[in-house]
């Protein structure tokens, strides 16, 4: 399938959702391995004594580690390009921090096809809107409009 084609074929899905994911569970073992891996250690994420007594009852996830669940999520999108030979992440355009993610709540990924874009060299820029859901908040943890690249 050419690029034109793909384009054509995208083009319906522009402004809507294209994805709900399934609740995944945000662990303090998660919390505790994204601070070892980034070396950040705030008490706000693996104190869990200092973080009772803190401005949300418990220890949170750090934002970075609720933004980091969106390859998880987009691997599970059932939009695969036809002759598509590998897509790649971008980058992102905005990201929002709303609402924390306490330890032991699950999220969710809302995902809308915010545009596609023809690019020299065959590929095409696709930019997704990822809402994450906290279940049983009304405000998401996060907003993010993420870049793929996708090849072909």
């Amino acid at each position: 399938m050419s690029v034109a084609s793909t384009l054509k074929s995208l083009e319906p899905s522009i402004g809507k959702e294209i994805f709900l994911s399934d609740w995944t569970q945000v662990t303090q073992d998660q919390i505790n391995q994204f601070a070892d891996s980034t070396k950040d250690h705030q008490w706000i994420h693996v104190d869990l004594e200092k973080a009772a007594q803190g401005p949300f009852g418990q220890t949170i996830a750090h934002g970075f580690l609720t933004l980091a669940h969106l390859p998880f999520f987009s691997y599970q999108v059932p939009l695969r390009p036809e002759g598509a030979q590998m897509s790649i992440n971008y980058g992102l355009d905005r990201v929002r921090f709303i609402n924390p993610v306490a330890s032991g709540a699950k999220i969710r990924d809302r995902i809308v096809l915010t545009s596609v874009e023809e690019k020299p060299g065959n590929r095409i820029l696709m930019k997704q809107t990822h809402t994450i859901e906290i279940e049983g908040q009304d405000k998401p943890a996060c907003i993010a409009e993420a870049l793929s690249m996708i090849f072909f």
